[in-house]
């Protein structure tokens, strides 16, 4: 009955959700309220909380161990990171608890507390939503899930302060994780490509880095991310990534589900979440305040910002454990500001072009962290994404005797490629001001090699609103994109599958000829 009921609700509320454009993730929220609701008379059995509890937590690490994996450490060393996060967390508290001391009539150290959980963004929420638009890689995307990193740091430490538990000695070990890495990666190339690269990834997020960091008084969510980190210079860490996908997806329906079904509220929590959801909008606006004030383009600011724009399921965890009897409004709010965030996340690109004027006059005139280049130099051709598929026209149009140019959104994909001799730049064709500045006049074709489509239909239309009258060659992932492709000014399309199948039947035939 449990499965039943779960699996039927959050199916048939994420499809609703997703016929008037809201992410299902808002739906699966829907559905935890709903089944929180209907499920006792629909006979479903009590324990099942424990139960969607447990695979919730699974998601949860295995989300954060995929993170991992496309972290690069340097990345938190940043100023607007470390500076962003601090500052944030440091002027929320200072706004939010003497607020709540005075409207709620709360204690000095309740309101202390709710003012600290109600300062953390969402890690699950955000990452999600980055991961589903390619973004984890890009700029503010980085800077976002840094930033978070830091506040979950915050979140442990806070946990050990009020709940009097400490790391226990074998904490110690945690120093000792860098001697790891050699094992893990030499574990990671004869893992092979099929189910034991699965139970490899599940063994480092659940069992290593979450139980294993439990049994040392520790976060079971940081240790997963420890355990990706670990592995994210490894060149198979992308594929070790994408063979978890669908059971991290499966799984994380169980988190959103479990807000739901954390209670009902009263209308003393109703006033309150939606109370939480006003405030909402003061959080991203400091967000996109400081991330200017640290030099990053207004751009990359409110990208960012809007990421970190929801109250975090840390935050839960630490009223779970410190305050209880404020679990049920701090879920209301959490719930309440993901569907606002959500779908503001999903349409994050067109409410940026909308409002660029009004935001560009906060942007610094200085050197931005996240500067792009307005000159092509000698290039002829050039190739947007340098991925697999981008990494392979590149070599491809060298060979032919051209000189090309790759651009990724990726910072540090971008400078790997440039260790590695090839020109290279790092550049975000989904950026306006990269598009106003650049100057095409020596190119003569350009190649569009990005997995995301609004990227490819941004950059074939900026293409030729500037100008540009050479080929531009895309390859597509699905026959519906091609004609979209093709309409925002692309050439040729090519369905990447089915070109590599027409490869593979020309090689026979010849092979056959000569044989």
């Amino acid at each position: 009955m449990f499965e039943v009921i779960t699996i039927s609700f959050a199916f048939f509320f994420g499809l609703a959700v997703r016929q008037i454009g809201l992410p299902p993730l808002v739906g699966f929220l829907a559905a935890g309220f709903a089944i929180n609701v209907f499920g006792p008379p629909l006979g479903l059995p009590a324990y099942t909380g424990e139960t969607l509890d447990h695979v919730a937590h699974l998601g949860v690490l295995m989300l954060l161990f995929t993170v991992g994996l496309k972290l690069k450490l340097e990345q938190i060393a940043q100023p607007q990171v470390i500076g962003g996060a601090l500052l944030h967390f440091a002027i929320s508290v200072f706004v939010f608890m003497p607020g709540l001391k005075l409207i709620m009539g709360l204690d000095w150290n309740t309101a202390l507390l709710i003012a600290i959980a109600l300062s953390f963004s969402s890690t699950v929420l955000a990452a999600k939503l980055l991961e589903t638009k390619r973004e984890l890689g890009a700029f503010h995307g980085r800077t976002a899930i840094g930033i978070l990193i830091v506040q979950d740091i915050i979140a442990l430490v806070v946990l050990a302060v009020w709940s009097g538990q400490t790391p226990n000695v074998w904490a110690l070990l945690v120093f000792a994780l860098p001697l790891l890495r050699p094992v893990l990666h030499w574990l990671l190339n004869f893992a092979g490509h099929d189910e034991l690269l699965v139970l490899m990834g599940m063994m480092l997020s659940l069992v290593i880095g979450g139980m294993g960091f439990e049994a040392m008084g520790l976060s079971s969510e940081i240790g997963a991310l420890v355990m990706g980190v670990l592995l994210s210079t490894h060149v198979r860490a992308k594929e070790l990534g994408a063979s978890l996908w669908s059971l991290k997806e499966v799984f994380l329906v169980g988190f959103f589900l479990q807000i739901g079904l954390t209670g009902l509220p009263d209308w003393g929590a109703m006033a309150f979440a939606v109370a939480a959801g006003v405030a909402l909008a003061l959080k991203g606006v400091l967000f996109f305040a400081l991330l200017v004030a640290f030099k990053l383009r207004a751009r990359s600011a409110f990208l960012s910002a809007l990421s970190l724009t929801a109250y975090s399921e840390f935050g839960l965890i630490v009223a779970a454990g410190i305050l209880p009897e404020y679990l049920v409004p701090l879920a209301i709010a959490v719930s309440i500001s993901f569907v606002i965030s959500a779908p503001l996340n999903r349409f994050a690109h067109p409410l940026f072009e909308r409002y660029e004027a009004a935001l560009g006059r906060y942007e610094r005139d200085t050197v931005h962290p996240d500067e792009q280049p307005h000159d092509m130099g000698e290039a002829n051709v050039l190739i947007f994404g340098m991925g697999r598929t981008g990494s392979a026209a590149y070599r491809h149009i060298e060979e032919e005797g051209l000189k090309p140019l790759g651009l990724d959104a990726d910072p540090y994909k971008a400078k790997a490629h440039q260790q590695a001799g090839r020109n290279v730049l790092f550049a975000d064709a989904e950026d306006s001001n990269f598009w106003q500045g650049c100057d095409f006049g020596r190119i003569n074709a350009a190649i569009l090699a990005m997995d995301d489509l609004e990227a490819k239909l941004i950059a074939a239309r900026s293409l030729r609103q500037r100008g540009f009258k050479g080929p531009i060659v895309s390859h597509a992932l699905h026959e519906s994109h091609q004609e979209r492709i093709r309409e925002a000014g692309a050439d040729y399309t090519h369905l990447t599958m089915n070109q590599a199948g027409i490869t593979l039947a020309e090689r026979a035939a010849e092979a056959m000829r000569h044989a």
